[in-house]
């Protein structure tokens, strides 16, 4: 043992060492191995806790600091140092009445200890102060709950009460003090018998906030309320009431999962690992609950919408634990709903029920990324429809027909692999050949959805054209519509090349005509409208039928209308066809190089329609935003497809790259829904709704178009343009709406700072285009109002002498912003004066300055020389030994009240080298304007 205590007491000793010289990393490991070694329960053992405590301190890892230090009181009570180690970290901690009753404790044993004197009174303050709030926020507490919870009270005063409760719940006091008085019990209570709508969904907030980032009163809440609960109350036919008890259920996930609700925010390990068991429960009765027979189709769409928020790898990667749970069998059994076998045991599903199904699936498939977990998903899939069609009935068939076309507009890779499959795709095609009007209609969408990549739509392109052609004379218009749109499609594959004609001449505007009439029908449901958007949306892709639609306002309108219900399972139609209008879809880049090789090669050369020039495009674009197009977006911004959402973004980008659209856009809601999409979602969506940002940014009043948060939140999106895979146009929209939100405040210049944007933006100081540089540098101009900027510039580097360089370029814009950014820099760093005489040219840029024919460059040139030569009488010396006299004394004779700044400058730059003596005026008779040729006379 002894040997042992040794070993241990040296890694102490040097541990000690290392906490010297500051290295505490090294530090932590020795001491580490002195707890090792130490003899359990002695006094050294409690002496190398102590030490560990100290470091631990040093890095900021309070908890662990705590952590020793509780041990090491437990080997020896009211060990002084022990205490004060615990006090400082809990103090950090914020955990004020323990670190007060720590320094207590301190004093008690150690009265003579000075350091824990001014501890002991600034914890007294604190407590005091927090003891006196807590009286008042129990108070407050204690009146709402009165009102709130008081049946008989004034309903008026009932809500404000409520709502009152969710601001305090924010707090984490009021939080604290709500849970002891029992609120979740309440709560619980209350919403068995609550009728108004506000107190019902604020008493929902409540719980949430109690719940936010804070495991342990999580833990509290479900202790009261259970799982089951929160599926209870999301259980409504009313938005607001699901979308509340949605949230609730995310906060709980994200406080067990150490995530947030803001979009880049990634799980915390550790806690996932900690909270294994509690995430699974969770996610395991929400899976459960998909299939629920009795709850409402609202509360099932966001149950799936939760279960896509979560799955992913980014997120608590519970993917192949839902595959593990048969979770894609409930996912299937809602994709293979209809209304038309609606019995008692059936399940409540809403139009947007099959389109969020599948988008699950899409999700949990993209996390199968390895063949094992694909091969596992494809084979319950299989095993679904196996078990499905070992029933000889009808309905089997049909269920088994609409869950594959779900796949195939889902995870379309597993939909082809299902289709492939012996006798699925014969079953279909004898389906649609049936007089039953409900297989008709299932065979046909399953054409649709089957028909989506040429090289794959051979089989169903062969067998199908003639049978939709026999269906699109069936009496049933629901049949009719589908059949119509599977022409559509198939006649659709030559995209937007005006070269390629599938069908003869004329066919797409018929098919087209053909589609706006049951569009825009009054008399027709909306399930036949968004079979109808559909079909635009293939037949769109021709140029000719994108004029005819956009002549013909009632089909624009309706196709708005239909957007703003907000139905999930019209978004690809809706949002395709308006893509196509806009012209927003992915346009490959043709070099003429290579045209000139593919026509010697005798190679297909697609060919641009007349009617797809800008000026077409734009009067489209127009149309489209005047008759309220971004109302329709907004709606349907609320998917959870990232691919619906590029989509979205690429009409949001269309409308703002004309200018006088952007107000539109902002006063219908089109900047808010923009922010999330340019932070989540695919590349390409995500660059889409940053550049709509950006221009939105350039136009507009950043106070209006991004109120409160918002003018921070769209920082991270601008700067992501700024990259080198984005376009020069991309570039130089960013970094003018970087330069307008520099503009606005501190606080917005910071967020630019935080987020790496001075390295980014200065970059494109040094490139070779005259705009990107002019943009870099005006942002640059109002970034050096801040206090970091300044020092960046004052730095071991060139910044100030490439700024003054500029005041040399050209482009006057750029002259104006470098001579602005260094009046601000010499203003109020004499380190930043002094390096501009550092650079080579100094005297021929200052010349080109105060010389200057623009009278604004003029006045920013004699305002910087006048704060570099303030104070310096060296500096003063050598600008004067030059011709920069002459030049400021031909400056005191311009005429004009607008030249009135200038002449004040220079008059006070010539009298401030007067007073050091570096100068002397000489008579007023014998000065020589600069800019007359005639010759000089020398000064004495």
């Amino acid at each position: 043992m002894g040997i042992h205590t040794d070993e241990a007491e040296t890694f102490k000793n040097k541990g000690n060492d290392a906490f010297k010289i500051e290295n505490y990393e090294e530090a932590i490991s020795l001491y580490n191995k002195a707890v090792n070694l130490a003899e359990k329960e002695s006094r050294d053992m409690a002496t190398y806790l102590k030490n560990r405590a100290a470091a631990y301190l040093k890095t900021k890892e309070y908890d662990k600091a705590i952590k020793d230090c509780d041990e090491a009181l437990r080997i020896i009570p009211e060990d002084p140092k022990a205490l004060f180690r615990r006090s400082q970290a809990l103090e950090i901690l914020e955990r004020y009445e323990e670190a007060y009753r720590d320094a207590k404790s301190v004093f008690t044993v150690d009265p003579s200890n000075k350091a824990i004197q001014p501890v002991l009174t600034r914890l007294h303050a604190i407590v005091q102060e927090r003891a006196r709030q807590s009286a008042q926020t129990s108070n407050k507490v204690e009146q709402m709950f009165k009102l709130a919870f008081g049946l008989g009270e004034d309903i008026e005063k009932r809500e404000k009460a409520m709502g009152n409760l969710v601001v305090l719940a924010k707090e984490n006091s009021g939080a604290d003090i709500m849970l002891k008085s029992g609120v979740v019990h309440k709560i619980q209570q209350l919403l068995k018998v609550e009728k108004n709508l506000d107190i019902y969904v604020n008493a929902v907030r409540v719980i949430s906030q109690i719940c936010k980032r804070d495991v342990e009163r999580t833990k509290a809440v479900i202790k009261v309320v259970g799982i089951p609960w929160a599926l209870e109350i999301i259980d409504s036919n009313d938005d607001e009431r699901v979308n509340a008890a949605q949230y609730c259920l995310q906060v709980i996930l994200n406080t067990f999962s150490g995530m947030d609700n803001k979009k880049d925010t990634k799980p915390d390990q550790k806690l996932c690992e900690e909270y294994k068991n509690e995430l699974d429960t969770l996610l395991t009765c929400i899976t459960y609950s998909i299939t629920n027979a009795v709850i409402t189709g609202k509360a099932r769409d966001a149950i799936m919408e939760l279960i896509m928020r979560n799955c992913h790898y980014d997120a608590i990667n519970w993917a192949e634990r839902f595959v593990e749970i048969k979770g894609l069998q409930r996912l299937l059994e809602v994709c293979s709903e209809l209304e038309e076998y609606k019995y008692e045991s059936a399940m409540n599903t809403t139009p947007s029920s099959r389109t969020i199904a599948a988008a699950c699936l899409a999700r949990i498939y993209e996390n199968m990324y390895y063949d094992q977990a694909r091969e596992k998903f494809n084979q319950q899939v299989d095993d679904f429809v196996k078990d499905k069609l070992l029933s000889p009935d009808l309905e089997s068939k049909v269920r088994v027909t609409v869950a594959i076309t779900s796949l195939l507009r889902g995870p379309l890779d597993v939909g082809n692999y299902i289709i492939s499959k012996e006798g699925i795709i014969e079953m279909i095609l004898v389906m649609a050949q049936t007089e039953d009007t409900l297989q008709q209609k299932v065979a046909c969408e399953c054409i649709v959805a089957a028909a989506s990549k040429k090289d794959k739509a051979k089989t169903i392109i062969n067998k199908g054209v003639d049978i939709l052609k026999k269906l699109y004379q069936c009496k049933v218009d629901a049949v009719r519509v589908r059949a119509l749109v599977g022409l559509c499609k198939l006649g659709s594959f030559g995209g937007d090349d005006a070269s390629i004609r599938p069908f003869a001449d004329g066919s797409t505007t018929k098919l087209a005509e053909a589609c706006k009439k049951f569009l825009v029908n009054p008399a027709k449901d909306n399930d036949v409208r968004k079979w109808a958007a559909e079909g635009l949306s293939y037949l769109t892709l021709d140029a000719d039928v994108k004029e005819k639609v956009v002549e013909d306002r009632p089909a624009i309108q309706a196709l708005i209308e239909l957007a703003k219900s907000g139905d999930q399972s019209c978004l690809y139609g809706v949002v395709t066809t308006l893509v196509n209008l806009c012209n927003a879809y992915e346009k490959q880049e043709v070099m003429p190089e290579m045209m000139e090789l593919a026509k010697f090669a005798k190679h297909h050369i697609p060919e641009q329609h007349e009617l797809d020039d800008s000026d077409f495009v734009d009067k489209r674009i127009t149309i489209l935003a005047k008759l309220g197009v971004t109302t329709g977006l907004v709606a349907l911004s609320k998917t959870e497809s990232h691919n619906s959402r590029e989509l979205i973004a690429r009409v949001f980008n269309a409308l703002c790259s004309l200018q006088e659209l952007r107000g539109i856009v902002v006063q219908q809601g089109g900047a808010k829904v923009l922010l999330p999409m340019s932070l989540e979602g695919t590349d390409k969506g995500k660059k889409q709704a940053a550049q709509a940002l950006a221009r939105i940014g350039i136009t507009i009043n950043p106070e209006v178009a991004f109120p409160g948060q918002r003018n921070l939140e769209v920082v991270r999106p601008l700067l992501s343009l700024l990259h080198p895979d984005c376009t020069a146009l991309e570039n130089f929209e960013a970094l003018m709406a970087l330069c307008n939100l520099a503009g606005m405040n501190e606080n917005t210049r910071n967020r630019i700072l935080k987020e790496g944007g001075l390295a980014k933006i200065e970059h494109y100081l040094y490139e070779d285009h005259e705009m990107l540089l002019r943009a870099a540098t005006q942002c640059v101009c109002n970034l050096v109002q801040s206090e970091e900027v300044i020092k960046s510039y004052e730095g071991n580097n060139d910044k100030v002498k490439f700024l003054y360089l500029l005041c040399q370029e050209e482009d006057l814009d750029t002259v104006m912003a470098a001579s602005g950014a260094l009046c601000i820099l010499t203003s109020v760093s004499k380190v930043c004066c002094r390096r501009l005489l550092d650079c080579q040219p100094w005297l021929e840029t200052l010349r080109c300055l105060l010389a200057n024919p623009n009278q604004e460059i003029q006045f920013r040139g004699t305002y910087m020389l006048s704060n570099i030569i303030k104070g310096d009488k060296d500096i003063a010396a050598k600008i004067f030994e030059t011709d920069v006299m002459e030049i400021l004394m031909g400056l005191t004779k311009l005429d004009g009240p607008e030249f009135e700044r200038t002449r004040s400058n220079a008059h006070k730059c010539l009298d401030t080298a007067e007073e050091m003596g570096v100068i002397r005026k000489p008579d007023a008779e014998s000065v020589i304007d600069p800019f007359d040729n005639t010759e000089q006379i020398e000064e004495e």
